[in-house]
């Protein structure tokens, strides 16, 4: 079946990959082992290869210094990058309490000016309401002092029953 096909494809290549891996630390172990036989025969060759790996491991130490020192200049980029988003929240609510502050402000000015606006309405009634007692009063006298009997006429009545109420 396809299935089965497919899975010993799977485990050919499997087997091959881990063959290729023998393959090659065999080498490396090959390779180690013919270059200890070349150092221990203390010649110019020997001596070559011996400064040829000092240099080799003295880069390999130089590479594991930079990719630390990049590690380092990593974790500051994200360090900084931290930072930098905690000061924009921070900064946008600085910005958002500034514009309640002034909204709160203006709120407060309008409210002011309202206060004010009520405080000319009251003290303008008020001077109306003591125009209005002094008129009530001038009338009264007016028609008290006409000896007009203002019980007896109708019109003349309500006159001085309407002056009579209480402004207030």
């Amino acid at each position: 079946s396809f299935s089965a096909a497919e899975g010993l494809e799977r485990e050919m290549e499997e087997l091959k990959v881990s063959f290729q891996n023998k393959t090659l630390a065999l080498q490396r172990i090959q390779l180690m082992v013919a270059l200890r036989n070349k150092v221990k025969q203390n010649d110019n060759d020997s001596r070559l290869i011996t400064e040829t790996m000092k240099h080799v491991i003295k880069l390999s130490k130089a590479v594991v210094e930079c990719q630390q020192q990049a590690r380092e200049k990593e974790q500051k980029l994200m360090d900084i990058k931290r930072k930098r988003l905690s000061l924009k929240k921070a900064g946008r609510q600085k910005l958002l309490q500034i514009h309640t502050m002034m909204k709160k402000q203006r709120e407060e000015k309008t409210r002011m000016k309202v206060s004010g606006m009520m405080e000319k309405i009251r003290n303008n009634l008020e001077k109306e309401r003591e125009m209005t007692i002094v008129i009530q009063n001038v009338f009264q006298s007016i028609i008290i002092g006409s000896r007009v009997n203002w019980a007896e006429n109708p019109s003349l009545k309500a006159v001085v029953l309407q002056l009579e109420k209480n402004v207030y």
